[in-house]
């Protein structure tokens, strides 16, 4: 059979399309989503694959600035998924808040998977969805210590997500509520969501199992892990939850109402000079953001009538949350910066005493202050539960009685040495998170000791067994009971035990009523 050279030429083509189309089949760096291929790079030696800076919603730009995310658009050929995506628009927050990326920017909506080297499209690993801490007004996922060069080694696809902040996060009017059918606020939320919407979606293809998703985070995060547990839009897109430092259950984040939310932050749009939405949309980015810092009370999640129908601690009240099994803790020195301050037994009292009056001698039981040394300790662990500890307390509780599911709750003891940004030595708030991600390296200015380094192996054990299976126990670690009717907890320290809440008559004192204070 003879062929003409137009003939020819076309069947070398189609062989070349095809042979190439095969490679990138083959090419475990290229991984399709719904939007498109992505083009990953590796970590660790190779031992990890890592697809950074994907977006999972389009733009919250122009018109698409204070309403729900909306689809990511496609796109042709294979997008370069080896740098990270801009940091969502902010102020300066944190000194330690270290970005890999350069740009602060509205365009944020990006997402990073990370996966061991062999994972495919048939691995079904588990998944474990970070959600970053900074206050509902700071943070990214490009922050190193939240690094997946080395979680994913346990076996697990790891994400990490950018979400919107602060006013771009939380602004709600009657005009956007009017123009949302009903509904405004809580953008950032709702971009969680639809960042656990991509990973229902897309994770199958980069070796994750999509029935079996762990949402995680640590103080803002954690506070969202909570709060997503209470919405009905986030019912079915995660199985199990990991709380570190903080729930929507403290007096650290209002619960108001729209009605409520809508006359404050019309007052603000009014101090801004603009009477349109188009006008407000208008606006550049850093002048909302510095507008913004004038703000009374700032922006922060609320009850909208829509996402949160009700206040969460409601929700788990009458047991409606996810029924999804929990790990949650804080660290024992989340209160740390009082430290920073001289403190003594004297003015602890006179101070106390000012606070609780006729209940001030009960919780100078709780709370001792005979010295001077144990007058600063009181002040730390007192300011750890006013902070963080108490909420987080009350949320482990509330889904302990209603959330039909297995609880485990840690307290992280092991204090760290100083670093550049934390001076003193103690498991400090967000303490935890280097040890999580095993990236204790990337703590500037830290030393660290054999125990650091056991204990980040352990602790990233507990975790991925816990997104594995619900229990974070598994061989070599020490056992870790549920926190049931035995009240049983784990401390995780240089040496691991076990045992009773040993602090539970400093939180139901604190139910009595935790006045206003201020150091």
């Amino acid at each position: 059979m003879r062929f003409g050279m137009k003939t020819v030429c076309t069947l070398a083509i189609a062989g070349l399309v095809a042979g190439l189309s095969a490679r990138l089949q083959a090419d475990p760096l290229t991984v399709k989503t719904e939007q498109g291929k992505a083009q990953g790079k590796t970590l660790n030696d190779g031992k990890v694959k890592a697809f950074l800076g994907l977006p999972y919603a389009a733009a919250p730009v122009g018109d698409l600035r204070w309403k729900a995310p909306q689809p990511a658009a496609t796109w042709k050929g294979a997008r370069d998924a080896s740098k990270f995506g801009a940091h969502c628009a902010q102020g300066h927050v944190f000194d330690d808040m270290i970005f890999q990326d350069s740009v602060n920017s509205e365009d944020c909506l990006f997402l990073n998977v990370y996966a061991p080297a062999d994972a495919k499209v048939k691995s079904k690993l588990p998944v474990m969805f970070w959600i970053h801490g900074g206050g509902y007004s700071g943070g990214s996922a490009s922050e190193p210590r939240h690094n997946g060069d080395f979680l994913p080694l346990k076996g697990v696809v790891l994400v990490t997500i950018n979400y919107r902040l602060g006013v771009f996060g939380f602004l709600a009017t009657s005009d956007l509520a009017k123009e949302a059918n009903g509904a405004a606020g809580n953008y950032s939320l709702l971009d969680m969501i639809s960042a656990l919407q991509w990973v229902k979606a897309n994770i199958k293809n980069f070796g994750g199992d999509p029935e079996n998703v762990t949402i995680f985070g640590e103080s803002a995060g954690s506070f969202a892990v909570s709060t997503l547990m209470a919405s009905p839009a986030a019912r079915g897109l995660f199985q199990k939850a990991i709380g570190e430092s903080g729930a929507a259950f403290g007096d650290a984040v209002p619960t108001d109402a729209l009605e409520v939310r809508e006359k404050q932050d019309a007052e603000w749009v009014a101090s801004v000079g603009v009477t349109t939405l188009a006008e407000l949309r208008a606006l550049p980015t850093d002048k909302v953001l510095d507008a913004a810092k004038s703000k009374k009370g700032g922006f922060w999640p609320f009850v909208d009538g829509k996402l949160l129908t009700e206040p969460v601690p409601d929700t788990y009240a009458a047991g409606k949350q996810a029924h999804v099994p929990l790990l949650a803790g804080w660290n024992r020195d989340e209160g740390s910066f009082f430290a920073m301050r001289p403190m003594t037994a004297e003015q602890f009292k006179g101070m106390i005493g000012g606070i609780y009056k006729e209940r001030a001698a009960e919780f100078l039981t709780l709370y001792p202050a005979e010295t001077d040394a144990q007058a600063l300790r009181s002040a730390i662990d007192y300011g750890s539960d006013n902070f963080i500890a108490f909420g987080t307390w009350k949320w482990i509780e509330a889904h302990r009685k209603t959330g039909e599911s297995p609880v485990y709750r840690y307290h992280l003891e092991l204090a760290a040495l100083p670093s550049k940004y934390h001076p003193g030595t103690f498991a400090f708030h967000s303490d935890d998170i280097e040890y999580i991600f095993g990236t204790l390296d990337t703590r500037p200015g830290a030393e660290w000791r054999p125990e650091d380094r056991k204990l980040s192996e352990q602790m990233m054990s507990y975790w991925t067994n816990f997104a594995r299976t619900g229990d974070p126990n598994g061989p070599g670690l020490p056992a870790w009971p549920k926190y049931d009717t035995s009240d049983s907890l784990i401390h995780l320290d240089s040496t691991i035990t076990s045992g009773p809440d040993t602090l539970r008559p400093r939180y139901e004192f604190l139910l009595k009523g935790m006045p206003a204070f201020h150091f």
